[in-house]
Formats: structure tokens, sequence, C-alpha cells
């Protein structure tokens, strides 16, 4: 049996790698190269959410009858970076590479924080309070393809 810790972690990686492999367009300045790039990362991104917020957190907070803690906290982070991702969007119309990169910088340091949170303390809850690990990836696997 998988751990949803393990499953979710390597997500992480995933997403992580995508956010790193827009850098080099971006520095180029080789705008439809960072709009590619940018989308595939977005798009995988905004599907990790989901994952959690449709699936993990609910059944978390039914185990737990925790709906202030953790779970709280991170739904409030995923909005702060669905903002940075919708600014993008005018940096990139505006092919503003300062806001850019700006904004690349400052979502892999938030990114990064968010990352610790959920990898120490809120994936290590879930593997010890949920009973159907298999199921519950099973249904964020049909979120997130990547």
């Amino acid at each position: 049996m998988t751990q949803i810790s393990q499953y979710m972690t390597s997500h992480h990686r995933s997403c992580d790698a995508l956010l790193v492999e827009s850098e080099t367009p971006l520095a180029n300045k080789d705008w439809p190269a960072f709009t590619q790039q940018w989308q595939q990362f977005s798009k995988a991104l905004l599907e990790h959410f989901l994952a959690e917020e449709d699936i993990l957190f609910p059944k978390f907070e039914q185990a737990t009858g925790m709906t202030q803690g953790p779970t709280m906290v991170m739904r409030s982070e995923h909005e702060q970076m669905r903002s940075m991702l919708s600014q993008m969007e005018g940096a990139i119309t505006n092919q503003d590479f300062e806001k850019a990169a700006g904004i690349v910088e400052s979502l892999m340091l938030f990114i990064q924080q968010h990352n610790m949170k959920e990898e120490q303390i809120l994936y290590p809850m879930t593997d010890a309070h949920l009973a159907d690990n298999d199921a519950i990836i099973n249904d964020m696997s049909a979120i997130i393809k990547g």
C-alpha cells in the first residue's frame, strides 16, 4: 500500500521540476516557450490543489474532526498561490520580465514553505488517520494527470 505522503510528496517534486524548467526560457525572454512551460506548471499545480481540496482534505477532516487546523491553513495558502498564478497571466500578456521573474521567485519560496508544512505535518497526519489510502490515491490520480 502506497502512503498518501509518498504519493503527494512525489507530485510536489513533479510540480517543482516544472517550475524550475520554466526559469530558462524566462531568463532568455523566450515568451512562447516560457508561456508553454508555465502553463504546464500551472495546470499541474492546480490539479494538485484540486486533489487536496476535493478529496484529501475532506477525508482528513471527516476522519479527525479537524476543520480549523492544517487543512484550513493549506487552503488559504492555495488561494495565495492561485493569486500569483493569476498575476502571471498579466505579466505574460505584457511580456513584463521583471514582474514575471518576481512572481517565479516568490512562488518558489512560497511553495517550498508550503510543501514543507504538508510533508512534515499534514501528510504524516493523513497517513496516520486515513485507512483506505489506495482508494484515496486512486481518486486523486483521476484529478492529477501528470
